[in-house]
């Protein structure tokens, strides 16, 4: 196997580690080792302007002594070294309170299939082709640079930054209940940032980026001019009043939305006292026409696993279907502080399905006609307890579903369960380079201010 995936030495001493730990007096052992890997190119101006390296091991410890739990980290992979701080480590949970509801999730629960690693087909093969002169002909590739004066139409171009990089990661997990789980995971990024000054002298800036888990399903060729003609299409923002209008939120930045009612659903969140949507599992709270799942499962695409940060086994699942919440993400220990059913510990990839029949953003704002369409966010804030919000929002006035002008400097406000229900309509443009697989997402009468 190659050098960047864990060998078969590593895992013998995984397991020793887990067998050390049984051997000074814990009751459970859950051990986590994980090697990653990662190469990266930076282009400044069309020129390489960083190159970096970076391989790194570790190997996590859970530890249950004696109705006590601990966790412990290192680096230092030699088996001397670890026994004694294996000793060390069961020595210091036994000086910790008592904590009885810790425990190692039961063996019915975890993971049985994950054995390559690569069941998903999160690695790929494309990887190990991978060589400086390659890494540098994508990231450069990616750039616009030398290009920049055929494309400046009332700006120049200031600068331009763009990086490239691939990654691949290898865990391994076990635990002294007979738990054993492979993930192995490729992946290939590309991003570019530009900068350009209009004829007044006023500056704009914006980005593009795409990932995957495989080369050829990457899209570099154009990213650089993608984040060129983004930070174009701001100039000349103007101003209009405050008041309610639609709203369309491109999938670009759609998961601002979404990731505060995931956040809400998790487990320390509600046992914490500090979730807005604590009491609501089986209640219409959202549209009948929202459904939201966690689909772990789909091949060869980012954030799927077969199981969470304890072992337990995924799978596909609603989180909220037909508008009513499904799902708690809900830990062994978080469950059994609340007293509940575990599931686990956090939605691993979340899919909101489209509604209505619009394919693409251009559609969807044909389709809603008039309102603001928002492209990013920027700055304000949100109450995890009360799900009020206040964010800064850049965009544009859309009219007669085109795009009339951009706008700058206004407030969105609310709350999340309001704003969800004054969803009607989405596209279908989710990206796959997302873990989150959020459409463009269309909400009437938000309240906007400047």
């Amino acid at each position: 196997m190659k050098e960047y995936l864990i060998s078969a030495s590593e895992e013998a001493l995984a397991r020793h580690c887990m067998e050390e730990a049984l051997k000074n007096g814990a009751s459970g052992v859950r051990v986590n080792l994980s090697k990653s890997l990662m190469d990266l190119v930076g282009i400044l101006n069309g020129e390489v302007d960083r190159v970096s390296h970076s391989l790194d091991r570790s190997l996590q410890l859970s530890l249950f002594v004696d109705g006590r739990f601990g966790t412990f980290s290192s680096n230092r992979l030699e088996k001397e070294n670890l026994d004694q701080f294996i000793q060390k480590a069961v020595e210091t949970v036994r000086m910790l309170e008592e904590d009885p509801l810790r425990s190692l999730p039961a063996p019915e629960r975890v993971a049985h299939d994950a054995v390559s690693g690569n069941e998903l087909e999160l690695y790929s093969p494309s990887y190990e082709a991978m060589d400086s002169a390659r890494r540098r002909e994508i990231a450069l590739e990616s750039c616009v640079w030398e290009h920049r004066h055929e494309m400046e139409k009332g700006f120049s171009v200031l600068s331009e930054e763009c990086e490239y990089s691939d990654s691949v990661y290898d865990v391994l997990m076990l635990d002294s209940n007979g738990l054993e789980a492979r993930h192995r995971e490729t992946s290939f990024e590309i991003g570019c940032e530009t900068t350009i000054q209009d004829e007044g002298g006023r500056l704009y800036e914006s980005y593009w980026w795409d990932a995957s888990t495989a080369l050829e399903k990457l899209s570099w060729k154009d990213c650089g001019v993608k984040a060129l003609r983004r930070a174009a299409a701001q100039m000349n923002p103007g101003d209009i009043p405050g008041g309610r209008y639609n709203m369309i939120v491109d999938t670009e930045c759609a998961s601002k939305l979404l990731t505060p009612l995931l956040t809400a659903l998790g487990g320390y969140s509600l046992q914490q006292n500090n979730s807005f949507l604590a009491g609501s599992l089986g209640k219409q709270l959202f549209p009948t026409f929202l459904n939201i799942l966690d689909r772990p499962h789909d091949k060869g695409c980012s954030g799927s696993r077969l199981f969470d940060s304890e072992g337990v086994a995924t799978k596909e699942d609603f989180v909220i279907k037909d508008g009513v919440v499904s799902k708690y993400f809900l830990s062994t220990y978080m469950a059994r502080k609340m007293n509940m059913e575990p599931t686990v510990d956090d939605c691993t990839r979340a899919v909101v399905e489209p509604i209505g029949n619009c394919d693409t953003l251009e559609s969807l704002l044909r389709e809603v006609g008039d309102g603001i369409l928002v492209t990013g966010f920027n700055g304000g804030n949100s109450n995890s307890a009360t799900g009020n919000f206040s964010y800064g929002i850049e965009g544009f006035l859309i009219k007669d579903g085109k795009r009339v002008r951009p706008l700058r400097g206004m407030l969105i406000t609310g709350d999340f369960p309001a704003l969800w229900n004054k969803l009607f309509l989405t596209a279908a443009d989710a990206r796959p380079c997302m873990t989150k697989q959020i459409p463009s997402l269309a909400f009437h009468d938000v309240d906007f201010s400047s």
